[in-house]
């Protein structure tokens, strides 16, 4: 497998985890999302930006941000309609500066 290529993402979210208040932390899932699922989401369905706009600025290429898009709308779906938590962690991201490692 090909090494990932290093997503640039300008936005670090101040809050890492949601979860629902229905359920007791014992009985929880939970699904990670990745800071640059999170990063794709928000440029996408906050700022309106296109795939090829949302490519530029992450430095990656555009059916890498469908990919990514799909991968994160899949998640949040899940953890939505099967109650689950939703964590925001890793990626092979660059962030304002400086790395976020897996």
């Amino acid at each position: 497998m090909r090494p990932k290529k290093t997503r640039w993402v300008t936005c670090e979210p101040g809050e890492r985890c949601f979860r629902p208040q229905c359920k007791s932390e014992r009985e929880l899932e939970g699904v990670i999302l990745s800071l640059d699922e999170f990063e794709a989401m928000r440029l996408s369905y906050l700022e309106g930006y296109d795939q090829g706009k949302i490519a530029k600025q992450m430095k990656i290429h555009q059916s890498t941000i469908s990919r990514i898009l799909a991968s994160a709308n899949k998640k949040v779906t899940d953890a939505l309609v099967n109650i689950k938590a939703i964590r925001i962690e890793g990626g092979c991201c660059s962030v304002v500066g400086k790395t976020v490692k897996k």
